[in-house]
């Protein structure tokens, strides 16, 4: 492992990128809304990164974490196999710091603080869109490390086209798909159902420290996912459109009961669901106005020793008025507000178990030649801790029809959890009613080309955060904010062609550092320094080939970098093929973790091992 991170940047020569990063949509035509909320920008700023349906299949990812985790500047952790607990890191700040939409809707737990991203269901997915770097001053809470859309899948062509895909492969994975899609006059939609499920691995290790905590059987994981999205364009110009994405999962996980002995047959049953409504129009011809509603859910029960014994769930409600002001295609003043509810259901008891903010954001962008601004403001109104203000401003010049130089400064915040203000107090844990926000300062600059042979980009940021929330202290253990943390680093990446190969790569060094007084100088927990991943992809005919290297270097486990918790860097190498019978017809096969390596990304908890999976996609023409 430590010869093969040297040997990787040496191979990249000069600073490079992946083919789902921010060349992507370039390559691709197609513009990162994400980054700005409008559906045309005259700038191009941010670093972001984008993942077409195209992109998902040929990938043949089984989770919506292995999509992100190939891309500059994302990192996951797992805590098991398929369907078990993941987190999701952005620039190295935390899970918690990453705001996830599904077709504009935000979904999470508010108890948490965190997505199911591993319960989303690939098969249900038209594109992913991926902003690295604070967004709170178009988005608010959550938005310090980035953002992640997920749109769902809609449809296009005229008339009614139906598809399907079915599946199969080791440790008992089955996984199935069907849908139809289409359109006539103005209309169009996409309604799918897709199912998975697999005996799983054995989630958790043995550890002689911990020998209570092991029970020797494989944790499995089912999921049964409904989605629809339609929408029509009326001849005055009036758009209406809605989506509905449902996702239960089952999930089962190795745990330690309340008499401290390993608990048997523990598992949780969830369900993801994200319901949205949107209407635009143009009352004058510079002026667009949009309104969207929507409703999201995040709902788990947990069942141990064959006994109900925990319930977390989340349910939320937003409301969003925004208006465009387009003058020419050069400039555009966005003018917004932002409402959303809050409610949680635990069989704790809570203090309190609703909340509700209101967030006010204006956004300025414009190209003047070579010349592009892009500046937003935005206030948050709590009902918790009151008002706070947020701001970004980013500057691109191109020195030339193929070079662009970016820099952007940003602030940001994360509002305290439900858990962090009010978990119920017991014997050894309490929320802190008194914690405050958790608030970031992040500076990046940036430089990317567009070439005859290929795309690239280098991206240079630091970003300070202070008022961390941590548990700590013992009888109970409580939330305060105690840590601050400076995270450095340099994402590089390259999309080209070599001999014919489709060639994608990107590389992230990082400095993850923690600077409270306790730990000062460590790296964050989980954190690797260096991150390579390399895609490369070919196409003969009717058949096609690729494989996948990913890369990551040693993490500690632990806020105090001990030894013991420390876990070894690894490389994983990937391989697929495809074979089509025709333009409908395609036999998918995907060999993983070629070379059956044992690797950890949260202490103690196994991870996958070689395995291969067999799928047949029909697509209607």
């Amino acid at each position: 492992m430590r010869n093969s991170l040297p040997l990787a940047a040496v191979l990249l020569g000069l600073p490079s990128c992946v083919l789902a990063d921010h060349g992507d949509a370039l390559l691709l035509g197609q513009q990162v809304i994400t980054a700005s909320r409008t559906g045309h920008s005259p700038v191009s700023i941010a670093s972001s990164s984008l993942i077409t349906r195209d992109e998902i299949e040929r990938q043949q990812a089984g989770s919506v974490p292995e999509l992100l985790q190939r891309l500059a500047g994302v990192s996951v952790t797992s805590n098991g196999g398929r369907g078990k607990s993941t987190s999701v890191s952005i620039r190295g700040t935390s899970d918690k710091h990453v705001l996830v939409l599904i077709d504009g809707i935000r979904v999470g737990s508010a108890t948490s603080g965190s997505a199911a991203l591993q319960s989303i269901p690939v098969e249900q997915i038209e594109r992913i869109e991926i902003v690295r770097g604070p967004r709170s001053s178009l988005y608010g809470s959550e938005a310090m490390g980035g953002v992640i859309q997920i749109f769902t899948r809609r449809g296009g062509a005229e008339g009614f086209k139906p598809y399907f895909s079915v599946g199969a492969g080791s440790r008992s994975s089955y996984s199935g798909s069907a849908g139809v899609a289409g359109s006539h006059g103005n209309g169009w939609f996409n309604l799918g159902v897709a199912s998975e499920s697999t005996d799983g691995i054995n989630a958790r290790a043995y550890r002689s420290t911990a020998p209570n905590a092991y029970e020797p059987d494989a944790d499995g994981y089912r999921e049964l996912s409904a989605q629809l999205r339609a929408g029509y364009r009326f001849d005055n110009g009036l758009e209406l459109d809605g989506s509905w994405l449902q996702s239960e999962n089952h999930s089962d996980f190795d745990s330690r009961s309340s008499s401290g002995v390993t608990g048997r047959n523990a598992y949780s049953d969830g369900s993801l669901q994200a319901i949205s409504g949107r209407a635009r129009f143009s009352p004058l011809a510079f002026w667009d106005v949009t309104l969207q509603a929507g409703h999201s859910e995040d709902l788990g029960d947990n069942f141990q020793d064959g006994r109900f014994y925990s319930r977390f769930d989340t349910r939320r409600d937003s409301a969003t008025w925004q208006n465009d002001f387009n003058f020419g295609e050069a400039q555009v003043l966005s003018l917004g507000m932002d409402y959303q509810t809050d409610r949680i259901d635990s069989d704790g008891d809570y203090a309190e178990d609703s909340r509700y903010n209101k967030g006010y954001f204006v956004q300025y962008q414009a190209a003047f030649g070579r010349h592009g601004v892009q500046a937003g403001l935005r206030r948050d109104k709590d009902e918790f801790f009151g008002s706070h203000d947020t701001g970004s401003l980013g500057y691109s010049f191109d020195l030339s029809d193929a070079l662009t130089l970016t820099a952007a400064y940003g602030t940001a915040y994360r509002a305290p959890t439900f858990n962090d203000l009010y978990y119920p107090a017991n014997s050894s844990t309490a929320g802190n009613p008194d914690v405050k926000p958790e608030e970031s300062e992040s500076y990046e600059i940036g430089i990317r080309g567009s070439h005859g042979w290929g795309e690239w980009s280098v991206n240079a940021y630091e970003n300070q955060i202070e008022d961390l929330i941590v548990w700590a202290g013992s009888s109970p253990m409580r939330p305060e904010n105690v840590d601050v943390a400076r995270i450095r680093g340099i994402e590089t990446s390259v999309a080209t062609v070599v001999a014919g190969w489709d060639l994608a790569a990107n590389m992230t060094f990082m400095d993850p550092q923690d600077r409270s007084k306790t730990n000062h100088g460590h790296l964050l927990q989980r954190r690797a320094k260096r991150q390579f991943n390399l895609d490369l992809d070919r196409q003969f005919g009717a058949i096609g080939l690729g494989a996948s290297l990913y890369a990551a270097s040693e993490r500690f486990d632990k806020a105090s970098n001990a030894e013991d918790s420390r876990m070894p860097g690894y490389a994983l190498v990937d391989l697929r093929s495809e074979y089509r019978f025709d333009e409908a017809w395609r036999l998918q096969v995907k060999l993983s973790n070629l070379f059956d390596r044992d690797y950890e990304t949260t202490q103690t908890y196994e991870q996958p091992g070689r395995a291969v999976y067999f799928t047949v996609r029909y697509q209607a023409l």
